[in-house]
């Protein structure tokens, strides 16, 4: 790998360090200022910030599982960061989608994993809704996961489509006796 190529995947590092330090810089401001039920409406219907501790995984799912779920979530983060992090180091420097993607993941994934281990639960605070519906309650770190996801799944769609594409363009470039011969030697 050439210092350049180092370098440039340097500033997505630095880029997802950023992150997982408003992830917890806002995590510590929610503790402080919200904990004891002193919400706050940003804009009516639309935006609050409620305290709430999350000991499950996203949505409120696998609660209540004790200190055996919180290191089964521990281990299962820790893996999906290294899964990310070999991801990342395997993607090319052209594609910005897809190292842009494992940045916001790795940023929120290690948000999350480091309000695990340290307290047994993560720190939500964020509550989206309309009207009566709520959206679960989440934080920078859910919506660094999120946003990276969607990324990644764009990622995917767009190189099926132009693999698809380029499948497309080769057989029609060539002729049929050689398209006939592509087909047995497969």
């Amino acid at each position: 790998m050439k210092v350049r190529d180092a370098g440039w995947r340097a500033a997505y590092i630095v880029a997802a360090i950023a992150m997982l330090l408003v992830d917890q810089a806002t995590k510590a401001w929610a503790v402080r200022r919200l904990r004891f039920g002193n919400d706050i409406t940003v804009i009516n219907n639309f935006l609050a910030f409620t305290y709430a501790e999350n000991t499950g995984i996203a949505f409120g799912g696998f609660q209540g599982a004790g200190d055996w779920g919180r290191w089964i979530l521990v281990g299962l983060a820790a893996a999906a960061a290294v899964g990310v992090f070999y991801y990342f180091w395997r993607t090319p420097l052209d594609n910005d989608r897809t190292l842009g993607a494992c940045a916001l993941l790795f940023a929120g994934i290690w948000g999350n994993l480091m309000d695990r281990v340290r307290l047994g639960y993560v720190v939500d605070f964020i509550l989206l809704h309309a009207r009566d519906y709520h959206w679960p309650v989440f934080n920078v770190a859910d919506a660094c996961i999120c946003a990276g996801a969607l990324l990644l799944a764009l990622d995917i769609f767009f190189e099926g489509k132009k693999s698809a594409r380029h499948a497309g363009a080769l057989n029609q470039e060539l002729p049929r006796g050689e398209e006939a011969a592509e087909g047995k030697a497969r």
